[in-house]
């Protein structure tokens, strides 16, 4: 990726990032928090195929967002280092000239199969159908993350990127 942009506007672009996560959780928690924790927000991690620079923001986004579900300390600190590795795998996708809709797999496994070795702790449910309800959840925001990356590749143009 070619880096045009300032620090300045990297800073921006992070924080209104993290905004638009935790704005996003907020306003899906009906949804978010379920048996299919169907996390919108999480597509927002294919945000870090086009700018690498978002895999901390990112990954501090999610730790952020799961103050609302209240679950404590575990979940906010797991829920970091769950989006630091599922931004920073988007991340490299990019870096390996792999095809931009693969942005879907580690946004469906990494949160599905992490989150859920805190959380069939925290809610004593077995780890593989909490992992599996996970992974389910995680199809949607996996394919709209990879739908995401193409069109602000569009919009964007090469110019950018």
């Amino acid at each position: 990726m070619k880096e045009s942009m300032t620090k300045a506007q990297k800073l921006t672009l992070s924080a209104m990032v993290i905004a638009l996560y935790a704005v996003v959780m907020y306003l899906t928690q009906s949804f978010v928090f379920g048996a299919y924790q169907i996390r919108i927000a999480t597509a927002l991690y294919a945000l870090a195929y086009l700018f690498p620079f978002l895999v901390f923001p990112l990954g501090l986004a999610n730790s952020v967002s799961n103050l609302i579900g209240g679950l404590g300390i575990l979940d906010i600190v797991g829920g970091f280092f769950v989006g630091l590795l599922t931004s920073f795998l988007v991340a490299g996708i990019r870096k390996l000239g792999w095809n931009r809709f693969l942005v879907a797999v580690p946004i469906i496994l990494v949160p599905g199969l992490g989150v859920a070795t805190w959380l069939s702790y925290l809610l004593h449910f077995p780890y593989p159908l909490m992992a599996l309800n996970l992974c389910v959840g995680q199809i949607v925001p996996g394919i709209c993350g990879a739908l995401l990356v193409g069109a602000l590749e569009k919009i964007l143009g090469s110019r950018n990127l």
